[in-house]
């Protein structure tokens, strides 16, 4: 038997005080906590598509481990260089406020972590929860180190939606069976397009549509009756991917940790860098059948790309007591959604459109209401001359290059933020990037004969505080196509998009200044434009960046960590990072 021993009065008046401490002041339940992790970056062997070959992992795992926090929690990650490769980290999505210098961009706010050496990545999270991403931000690294980051909500604060019976991530990758890096370097050094992937990937499986691949299957066993939060990342280097689940439709809940108004869709288109939560409800009752999951590309330019679909299996736990109609789960029919055609621009149009802020006193939409400053960057491929004697790939034996207005990419050596800091920053960038286009042109009409871009690091400079409006257009130079955006150190609102040419005078009358989508991620139409607002408010090494794909570029935003100067500067036409 047991001995029962009575409390102390010592210990009974500690528990009274606990208590009473968080009856009164109750904040101290929400009180945040230090996470940390400790990234190792190393070679693993995988094997997929019945190839074998050596890749870039954190700490052994492909894709890489869960970060796990609370809204308002600091986060520390150790990271641990093991290969010879150049590493960074990016927090994709983490609003990085007053920790530019844990961004992660290579040279933008860091050097690259290098091999034998270590980096600190030290922020906390503030004003948000939902789904995003970490991922390599050197070359094209990113391809196998990425993982998921989930923010729930602070202690005893529930979602704003029926608290699901489980969580899920499903991340959206690719594979290539040859060395990404040895991909990249080739297609910089010819100036053509990169080879495509071999396959895409759902948790880094590609499923049971490609060939050698049937036992490299996801598969989420669910119960009937309940209801799943699925956190979809999509991780892929350049593809926007349409994802759809056979017989079942599902309620977008949350956009890059943002909540919105819930609908219901069956189908849902996600770009790379964006993170979409839905909830899937399952059907009452077994329904004798399992079910394809699939994600395929979205696609609108002239280039090459993967034209493949990944699919991973819905799979319904069968009766705990089978009846003599049971079927055993691998007799089961298998049933496959209808994904839309590659260039179905009119759904994801109408899908995008779709998203609304919550815009409630719990989650408000602090929409810029009136604009400081007016930026119109016109996004798009373009050329550059190739040297003499070597032969090039891209268009009329020239190198293809990324620009906005015109602009290409120098890489430096020395860190954006770091030159900044020091006030060093001769010789490293200028600060003469134009806020429009330098020379006007139908852009989204008969392009023109020249395609040639120029070439530098410049910046365009702010004052802190600043209400920025930013219109991005794409062109048909070299043929229009849709172009992932994304903003570090900030989320921005989307008040507005449309086909064809930005008319300043007409379209700004119908931007939703109401309850427009919060995001960090969004794709500019193919053959158009996206007008997005933010307040640049965040100190810190910040960029914004486009991913064409097969040629992606960036432009970035960069603040001194004193907080008097808010700055934006292009990044890295060859880097290929979202």
């Amino acid at each position: 038997m047991g001995i029962f021993l009575l409390p102390s009065p010592a210990f009974l008046g500690a528990l009274l005080f606990a208590l009473s401490t968080l009856w009164l002041f109750p904040e101290f339940a929400n009180a945040r906590i230090t996470r940390h992790y400790k990234f190792d970056i190393k070679l693993k062997n995988v094997t997929r598509l019945c190839h074998t070959k050596s890749i870039v992992t954190v700490n052994g795992r492909f894709p890489g481990p869960r970060i796990i926090a609370r809204e308002g929690d600091r986060v520390v990650v150790k990271v641990v260089n093991h290969v010879q490769n150049n590493v960074t980290i990016h927090w994709h999505g983490v609003r990085q406020l007053r920790s530019g210098w844990a961004d992660g961009p290579a040279y933008v706010t860091q050097c690259p972590i290098q091999t034998g050496q270590t980096y600190v990545y030290n922020f906390t999270i503030v004003g948000q929860r939902g789904t995003l991403l970490w991922h390599g931000h050197i070359s094209w690294l990113r391809s196998t180190i990425y993982g998921a980051i989930v923010i729930l909500p602070k202690r005893n604060i529930s979602y704003p939606f029926a608290q699901p019976y489980k969580e899920v991530p499903i991340i959206f990758g690719e594979w290539w069976n040859a060395d990404t890096e040895a991909v990249i370097s080739q297609a910089l050094q010819t100036g053509g397009g990169p080879n495509v992937s071999d396959a895409y990937t759902i948790n880094g499986l590609p499923g049971p549509l490609y060939n050698c691949s049937a036992k490299d299957t996801f598969k989420l066993k669910v119960k009937p009756g309940k209801t799943y939060l699925l956190r979809l990342i999509n991780a892929a280097l350049n593809d926007e991917l349409f994802f759809s689940i056979a017989n079942h439709t599902f309620t977008v809940v949350e956009a890059d940790a943002v909540y919105v108004k819930p609908f219901h869709t069956d189908t849902l288109l996600i770009t790379p860098g964006q993170t979409t939560n839905i909830l899937l409800k399952t059907k009452p009752h077994f329904p004798n059948a399992t079910f394809l999951m699939a994600a395929r590309p979205y696609f609108t330019g002239l280039g090459t790309f993967d034209n493949s679909s990944t699919a991973g299996i819905l799979e319904y736990e069968p009766p705990s007591v089978p009846s003599s109609s049971t079927i055993p789960i691998k007799n089961l029919p298998l049933f496959k959604p209808t994904l839309p055609p590659l260039n179905d621009t009119s759904l994801a149009t109408n899908f995008t459109k779709r998203f609304r802020s919550l815009a409630n006193i719990q989650f408000p939409a602090n929409v810029p209401q009136t604009v400081d400053k007016r930026f119109f960057f016109t996004v798009g491929l373009g050329s550059n001359p190739c040297p003499q004697n070597q032969t090039c790939q891209g268009p009329n034996g020239t190198k293809f290059a990324a620009s906005v207005n015109n602009i290409s990419f120098i890489l430096p050596t020395t860190a954006l933020l770091q030159a900044h800091f020091f006030g060093q920053s001769n010789g490293v960038y200028t600060t003469d990037f134009p806020n429009n286009p330098l020379i006007p042109f139908n852009y989204t009409g008969t392009p023109p004969n020249n395609t040639l871009v120029s070439n530098g690091t410049k910046v365009v400079q702010l004052s802190f505080n600043t209400s920025v409006e930013l219109v991005m257009q794409d062109t048909s130079i070299l043929g229009a196509e849709s172009h992932p955006l994304h903003l570090h150190g900030f989320n921005f609102f989307v008040v507005g998009q449309g086909f064809g040419n930005f008319d300043s005078k007409k379209d700004p009358a119908k931007f939703n200044l109401i309850d427009p989508v919060e995001r960090n991620t969004v794709g500019v139409p193919s053959g158009g434009w996206v007008a997005i607002r933010f307040l640049a408010d965040n100190p810190g090494g910040c960029m914004v960046h486009a991913l064409p794909p097969g040629s992606p570029h960036q432009l970035g935003f960069e603040d001194g960590m004193g907080g008097q100067r808010w700055k934006a500067t292009q990044s890295e036409a060859a880097s290929s990072t979202i």
